[in-house]
Order: structure tokens, then sequence, then C-alpha cells
């Protein structure tokens, strides 16, 4: 596989952070619609892509172990360097606990994990109600349920900034970082 080069991203590495950026973002969004409107019928496809983009997300996180950290097009102030370090940062941990805690609250909360219609992890059902179930672990389930709120809004505020970032590089610094990261050579 072709690797980065300071002038071109690799089609692996544009590959890998479209499919994540877009999978990841419409995952926040539908779950905080289903968080604010209480939604249940969107869980299934939320739980069900968040599994799947787990894989992926470990796949470019093995991927830019690999080929290391992209060279910046251009100097920058240090401010900038180091906000742009700590988005990335950020991003790359945060994309990882979002679907890891997603799955520990629903396996250990006794909900149970489907994948698209497989089942991963079956429901604890409650034996005197079975309409209900049961938390295996109320208290991990608890904890991975915080931290999925908490890790998904930081992650949106995260989000805001990369976008941020990317569109003062385009349209004030007009260095080709945003074009490189669409495919193009600067």
């Amino acid at each position: 596989m072709q690797l980065d080069s300071p002038s071109q991203f690799s089609k692996t590495t544009l590959t890998l952070h479209w499919i994540v950026a877009i999978t990841v973002i419409s995952l926040l969004a539908v779950g905080i619609y289903m968080d604010e409107t209480g939604t249940h019928s969107l869980y299934p496809w939320h739980k069900s892509f968040g599994f799947v983009i787990f894989f992926v997300i470990l796949a470019r996180v093995i991927w830019r172990i690999k080929n290391g950290w992209p060279v910046p097009v251009s100097q920058y102030q240090s401010w900038e360097t180091l906000l742009a370090k700590v988005v990335h940062y950020v991003l790359i941990f945060g994309t990882i606990l979002m679907p890891l805690s997603g799955f520990l609250m629903s396996a250990y909360g006794g909900s149970g994990v489907d994948v698209f219609g497989i089942e991963v992890v079956a429901r604890n059902i409650d034996p005197e109600n079975p309409m209900k179930s049961m938390p295996h672990n109320k208290a991990i389930a608890s904890f991975a349920h915080e931290t999925h709120g908490l890790v998904g809004y930081t992650l949106v505020g995260a989000v805001i900034l990369h976008i941020a970032g990317a569109l003062k590089h385009h349209l004030i610094d007009k260095d080709g970082t945003l074009r490189r990261m669409l495919g193009s050579s600067v």
C-alpha cells in the first residue's frame, strides 16, 4: 500500500478518513436526535452502524500508526499546531471510545447488541417480565452510558473545530490542506 507523501495523501488515508468522518458525524447527529426526541426506533440502526464502524476506526488507527501523522502543508503559529494536535487526538480517541462505550452500555445494560439483525450479545431478559431486560452489571452500563454522552458532545466540539480549521486553511491561509484531504496534491 502506498503511504502518504508531504504533498498528497494515499487512497487508503482518504478512504478511511471519509468513511469514518461521514459515518461518525451521522451517528452523532442521529444519537443526539434520538436522545432529545426519544425516537427509539433508530437504536437498532445506530447500534449496527456503530458496531461496524468500530472496526473501520481500528483500521484507521493502525494505518495512522503505520503511516505516521500528516506533515503540515505550511508553517503555522505554535498555538495553531498545538490546537490541531489536541483536536486530532480527541478525534482519534473519541472515535474509538464512542462505539466501545455504546457497545458496553448495551451489552452490560442487558439490552443486547444486534448488528443488522444478527445477535452479537443476547438480551438479558427479565424472567418476571419478558418484555423488559435486566442489566448484567448496572455500574458498568451506567459508566458506559455517561462516557458515551460525554465523549459524544466532546466529539461534536472537536468535529466543529476540525471543520473550522479545514475551512481556515482553505479560505484564509489558501495553503492546500483541504485540497490534499480531497485527494489533490499540493
